[in-house]
């Protein structure tokens, strides 16, 4: 769900590369992408460690530039500090408008929320164990789970429907989507009963920065809402000075007919 920003926002990625995964960079590169052009890469660690070896040939290939590191204390991440004063260094300098923080680390929370009081864009991309606090922060949160390409299981859908879709959804979803589309839905809503469905997507991401329908075992919204058509409803429509887009609704009693 890339914003209409995207085509001239300049974005600096960087990754810490203590607790990023260097086999999905280019994966990577493809989200931030997504919200604008890319113009900073780095990477930040001790490259004298032997763990770091894994980014070499992978950095060379994506244009990424390595910033050494050095752990002068054991136990303390330098590689966290070195890469929240570079950023800070960045912000200052008027050369981008938004930044992807490749971490898992709950230190970047600070960090992030700065850059947004700054009036800038900020995504994340970490594990899924990646604290609350630094998700929230970012305008945008991707998890890497949603980078590679699970298994996919034969599970229920998100909500009980009465078809199994296509596309079989992961066993146990990050957190119910008929509690979060609702909430979304409520805010977007207009005095038809009716919300566009891209109008509930910016609002899933305002509740839920970390929200992606991938996780749910969808690769677009539509499918997602389209699996859960015993209670959402959808039909084309007009928008103001658009083609046609979805328009949503949540159905207030049984099974309603969706039309065209």
């Amino acid at each position: 769900m890339a914003d209409r920003d995207s085509a001239s926002r300049r974005m600096a990625i960087l990754v810490d590369g203590d607790n990023a995964q260097a086999s999905l960079i280019d994966k990577v590169v493809v989200e931030a992408s997504k919200y604008g052009i890319v113009t900073i890469r780095r990477i930040y660690g001790d490259w004298t460690e032997p763990q770091m070896k894994s980014w070499k040939a992978i950095m060379q290939d994506h244009a990424f530039t390595p910033i050494q590191q050095f752990r002068n204390t054991i136990g303390k991440n330098a590689t966290d500090s070195a890469m929240i004063i570079d950023a800070m260094d960045i912000l200052y300098t008027g050369s981008i408008d938004g930044f992807c923080l490749v971490a898992s680390d709950s230190d970047y929370t600070r960090l992030a929320t700065r850059i947004r009081e700054k009036g800038m864009f900020v995504m994340g991309i970490g594990k899924r164990m990646t604290p609350r606090a630094f998700v929230n922060a970012c305008e945008v949160f991707v998890y890497t789970e949603n980078l590679v390409d699970p298994p996919k299981v034969r599970a229920r859908p998100v909500d009980p429907t009465p078809s199994v879709p296509s596309e079989m959804v992961p066993a146990t979803p990050a957190q119910p989507f008929r509690e979060l589309f609702s909430a979304a839905f409520d805010l977007a809503v207009g005095d038809n009963g009716w919300a566009f469905l891209s109008d509930v997507g910016n609002r899933l991401r305002q509740l839920d920065p970390g929200f992606d329908s991938r996780t749910y075992g969808f690769t677009q919204l539509t499918k997602l809402v389209a699996a859960n058509a015993d209670w959402i409803e959808m039909k084309r429509a007009k928008k103001r000075g658009s083609s046609s887009v979805i328009a949503v609704r949540i159905k207030s009693s049984g099974p309603a007919e969706v039309k065209p």
